[in-house]
């Protein structure tokens, strides 16, 4: 017998009055607003039982008060939201204004990368984890950084490493932006021309519309600029001066907004090159002065990152030395993240044939192949993570499943395939992994292709 088959229909109204948060939270917890997902719901209610009210306070990534507090993550991302350019439509205004609280914070607004995580979502997954300050948490495919800028605003250290040296690149500009003096740059404003123009000759200029061929690339991200430029960039940032790194820092964050601007222009015509310029440096620098004085409101202290190049099949780290990993490997082959970011590959002076043979999910020829090759790669990938990670930690793995891409490669019924998480937890168990929680969460965007994406969190034994 169910518990409302006696139910009086005249109370009916009483029990839809009832504060559904209020019966998984206390009342003294008050969570971020717009809080719609079940899988948010989850790592909520997760979160307010491995943290302390003064870890929720510091740390929390889905609360907004603790009794009458403001917690941290609410104060660094309250306040407007991300800047767009007086063109961008309606609708993607109304995107950033929704997602203020989880993925329009901090340095994560600086260049669009395709298939990055939701920052609010990797915090909470670093809490649940049982990752604290003074940790160490690796992200083996960092991609644009997320974790690492995460783990930094949480007091917790990282390490991130990806085959692509723009990706290292990126992360280490988005990491090195929370700190940079922003005087120079906001200066550039005013000669956002000049700067432009600067750019174009060094780098290679845009065309709105077209998609970029390749280009006589400089070898060297940082490569030394004229004296007439004002900045001094050396390859050994360990031995730059204060002032001097200030300079290395300032120009990386001009060349990402330039790049990301290249990339604007190049999908769109809507508007000239040097006015996406200017329009993507007003936003970034809007971004970083809001997470500057968030961390100085806040007194928010940042923890050591380290960001590099490197091969998460031979991870370049001592046994049993991180205390919590979080990754999320290519979506299989769904994805052709070289083919996305070739301008900016090219202008690094990177072999894009020799870069594509390396790369996970992109080796192979035929869908059989590549599957079969995807599968060898994270073999090895989840055997390094065994043996970097101290025993007991968790190791979490964010990943899509395309069905009808894994049918074609497998020949059989796309219904009956089995999914790259299950795959990839299979995988563990080999190296010593335990599944220990499985989450999924719809993904917005390219849902023609993948609907979910899942979270499974294993054990290290």
């Amino acid at each position: 017998m169910s518990s409302g088959e006696n139910l009086d229909p005249h109370k009916i109204p009483d029990v839809l009055a009832q504060d559904f948060f209020g019966k998984l939270f206390s009342t003294k917890y008050q969570l971020i607003p717009n809080l719609n997902d079940l899988y948010e719901l989850e790592l909520a209610f997760y979160e307010q039982q491995v943290l302390s009210d003064e870890e929720l306070l510091r740390n929390s990534a889905y609360f907004a008060r603790v009794c009458n507090n403001f917690t941290r993550h609410f104060l660094i991302c309250t306040g407007d939201s991300l800047k767009l350019a007086d063109h961008s439509s309606s609708r993607l205004k109304s995107f950033f204004e929704r997602n203020l609280f989880r993925t329009g914070y901090s340095t994560h607004g600086l260049f669009p990368y395709r298939g990055k995580f939701h920052p609010q979502m990797i915090k909470g997954l670093i809490n649940i984890m049982g990752l604290k300050p003074g940790d160490t948490v690796l992200d083996p495919m960092m991609g644009s950084g997320t974790v690492l800028v995460e783990a930094s605003l949480m007091g917790i250290n990282s390490i991130g490493i990806d085959a692509s040296p723009f990706c290292r690149f990126m992360a280490q500009t988005k990491i090195d932006a929370l700190t940079v003096p922003l005087s120079r740059a906001q200066k550039t404003l005013n000669n956002y021309k000049e700067v432009f123009n600067y750019f174009s000759e060094r780098v290679g200029k845009p065309v709105a519309g077209i998609r970029a061929c390749k280009r006589k690339s400089q070898k060297n991200v940082m490569s030394v600029m004229e004296p007439v430029a004002e900045y001094v960039i050396k390859e050994d940032r360990s031995r730059l001066t204060k002032q001097q790194k200030e300079t290395s820092d300032t120009y990386n964050f001009l060349l990402l907004a330039y790049l990301d601007s290249v990339g604007y222009s190049e999908r769109s015509s809507r508007r000239s090159p040097i006015e996406q310029f200017k329009a993507i440096l007003e936003r970034y620098l809007f971004v970083v002065e809001k997470i500057q004085k968030g961390l100085i409101d806040t007194g928010l202290e940042l923890s050591a990152t380290t960001a590099m190049e490197g091969d998460a099949r031979d991870l370049p780290l001592d046994n049993k030395t991180v205390d919590g990993i979080i990754f999320s490997p290519p979506y299989s082959f769904a994805i052709d993240y070289l083919g996305n970011d070739a301008f900016h590959l090219n202008y690094l002076g990177v072999e894009m044939d020799n870069l594509r043979n390396s790369m996970i999910g992109l080796r192979g020829k035929k869908l059989s192949e590549k599957f079969e090759l995807y599968r060898e790669d994270m073999e090895q990938v989840l055997s390094e993570c065994s043996r970097v990670l101290r025993p007991a930690r968790l190791c979490t793995i964010i990943v899509g499943t395309n069905n009808n891409q894994l049918g074609k490669a497998l020949g059989v019924d796309p219904n009956k395939v089995q999914g790259i998480h299950e795959i990839l937890v299979q995988i563990g168990k080999k190296y010593g992994f335990r599944l220990i929680k499985m989450m999924s969460r719809p993904i917005i965007g390219i849902s023609n292709t993948m609907r979910l994406e899942y979270i499974a969190i294993l054990q290290r034994s």
